[in-house]
């Protein structure tokens, strides 16, 4: 790592986590040893109660920081995630980094703020991200630092314990240690000082793919009269989200706990999974009082005792005839609980709008969303019909892209999508009900203005 140019304080928390590791200390968070968390103030409900004027103070004193890491390499991309094209706004292609630039520079002529932003890029998206902001005229940002970056650690050979060697693409030996280093990130870097002596109190921490964690005076508010030193964002779940990492409450200690589902044990899954009895999922969007958060760093250097996640790849991800490994991580919401009185908020669906696959970006390209003019993404519901593209056709996508030439197929008469076999569509194309379209063992297209329903390309007398 030292020959790799990395800081020592990069070195410590490696160092932790593999020793976490080598010590073969559980990674599970057993059914038996927490508490579901059931009951959750709902923003909805304590809006009315939240003192205005204090919430837009509060929102004056409050940092938007994104996590900007991301190469979006599932989809076949090369460069940063946040540069893949989302939707256009007025004839204008909008990219996510386009977006969260027009909601910081809305939120701050409305509440006449200063929210800075600042962007956790890796060595391979700090370029070409950056070039994006300094090229934005309407964004200005002087005495605090637009980005801070993260740090990489070698990937973990499972046979040997030793760094992986890939001579084919060195680049692939490491890896970033997950989200979780964003605060010893922001620790080495300096910048919690630097936002402490310009008067921010609240970070506000998110990724650069969810555009629905937009900046809130509601939110900032109900942190700051709360007294807690970080909050965590949680969603109802849906059974979309059963997988998904969600906060209990550890049975010996009282505190919250983020369980990724990694940390779950085999025999617990059907617990873990149950949305009934595990009501909320965390959406990543994080709250933190920065006083608090840089003492509670100083005490111990910079690195944070987060639970270790074992996440296990091969060395080349796209080929699974690589060399297995082991990526050693940790997650940004598991500092919930480092805290005391650390606390959650129920925020409705509108505020986790994530892009992970072509899946889900079919959905914000489609016609169930609409972007503002304060370059907010609106759907009528946030009850969104299930789509499924064929992953040999569709994963990628430049693949995506030149299957669907003119835009992506209306959704707002469908409750589904699936798409089995290499289809390509032209002009406005409308789905309707549980649309679906088979396999037929070639290249096969949905002409101009047809519909697509339960029976595939539909008859033209179908109605």
């Amino acid at each position: 790592m030292r020959d790799h140019g990395m800081s020592d304080i990069a070195i410590a928390q490696f160092e932790r986590l593999y020793h976490v590791w080598q010590q073969d200390e559980s990674e599970w968070i057993r059914e038996a040893d927490v508490e579901p968390l059931t009951e959750v103030p709902a923003i909805r409900d304590i809006h009315a109660d939240i003192d205005h004027d204090q919430a837009c103070e509060a929102f004056k004193k409050t940092a938007f920081l994104k996590l900007n890491g991301g190469l979006g390499t599932s989809m076949g991309l090369e460069g940063p995630k946040s540069l893949l094209p989302v939707r256009r706004h007025k004839a204008r292609r909008m990219r996510f980094l386009d977006i969260i630039l027009g909601q910081v520079i809305t939120a701050r002529a409305k509440q006449d703020a200063s929210l800075p932003l600042i962007l956790m890029n890796s060595f391979r998206t700090s370029h070409d991200s950056m070039a994006v902001l300094q090229h934005n005229r309407r964004f200005v940002q002087h005495d605090i630092p637009m980005e801070i970056i993260q740090h990489v650690e070698p990937k973990i050979d499972i046979s040997t314990g030793l760094p992986v060697t890939f001579e084919e693409n060195p680049e692939l030996e490491w890896c970033p240690p997950g989200h979780g280093d964003v605060f010893t990130t922001l620790w080495e870097s300096g910048l919690l000082d630097t936002l402490l002596e310009h008067g921010i109190e609240y970070l506000f921490i998110s990724n650069s793919d969810n555009l629905g964690a937009r900046p809130s005076t509601t939110l900032a508010g109900v942190f700051a009269q709360s007294d807690a030193p970080f909050m965590v964002e949680v969603a109802r779940r849906t059974p979309a989200d059963r997988k998904g990492g969600h906060v209990v409450r550890d049975r010996k200690t009282g505190r919250l706990m983020l369980r990724e589902m990694s940390q779950v044990h085999p025999d617990d899954k059907e617990h873990a999974t149950d949305i009934a009895k595990h009501p909320y999922f965390n959406t990543n969007n994080i709250w933190v009082r920065v006083r608090q958060l840089r003492d509670r760093l100083a005490q111990t250097q910079g690195v944070l005792a987060l639970p270790v996640i074992r996440n296990r790849k091969t060395v080349d991800p796209t080929d699974s005839t690589t060399t297995p490994v082991l990526q050693l991580e940790t997650a940004m919401g598991a500092a919930i609980a480092l805290f005391d009185g650390a606390t959650c908020v129920e925020v409705d669906r509108p505020r986790f709008l994530p892009v992970k696959t072509t899946n889900d970006l079919f959905i914000m390209r489609s016609d169930r969303f609409h972007l503002t003019d304060s370059y907010e993404m609106e759907d009528g519901n946030y009850i969104f019909p299930e789509v499924d593209l064929d992953p040999r056709f569709y994963k990628n996508i430049a693949d995506f892209d030149e299957r669907f030439p003119y835009g992506v197929p209306s959704l707002a008469a469908a409750k589904s999508f699936t798409v089995h076999g290499d289809w390509t569509f032209g002009q406005d194309v409308r789905c309707f009900s549980a649309a679906v379209l088979e396999d037929e063992g070639h290249p096969s297209y949905v002409p101009n203005g047809e519909f697509v329903g339960p029976l595939g390309v539909e008859p033209d007398d179908w109605q």
